[in-house]
C-alpha cells in the first residue's frame, strides 16, 4: 500500500478550511484515501469530520495512503501538495 508521510503546513493545523480542501482532493482522486496521525488509527480522507477529529495541528506529520493501482502514486504526490500548502497565507 502506498502512503506518504507529510508535515502540515497550515498554520492553524487541519481546521476547517485546510480540513475541506484536502477531504476534497481526496475525493476528487476516485481512490479509498486513508489519513493518520502519529499514535492514531487512519481515518477516511473523504470525510471532513474524520479528519477535522484528528486534532492535526501546524507541523504535525501525518500518513496518508491508498491501496495499490492506476494512480495511487499520483494520487497521494497530489494530496501531499494540499497538505504541503497553507490555504490561509496571504501572498503578496
Amino acid at each position: 500500500m502506498p502512503q506518504r508521510t507529510i508535515a502540515v503546513a497550515a498554520l492553524l493545523g487541519l481546521h476547517a478550511r485546510p480540513a475541506t480542501l484536502f477531504v476534497q482532493a481526496a475525493k476528487d482522486t476516485g481512490l479509498p484515501v486513508t489519513i493518520a496521525r502519529e499514535g492514531h488509527d487512519p481515518v477516511a480522507a473523504t470525510s471532513v469530520l474524520a479528519v477535522m477529529a484528528l486534532g492535526v495541528e501546524h507541523g504535525q506529520p501525518v500518513t496518508i495512503a491508498c491501496p495499490d493501482g492506476d494512480g495511487a502514486e499520483a494520487a497521494l504526490d497530489g494530496l501531499c501538495e494540499v497538505l504541503a500548502t497553507d490555504p490561509d497565507a496571504v501572498s503578496g
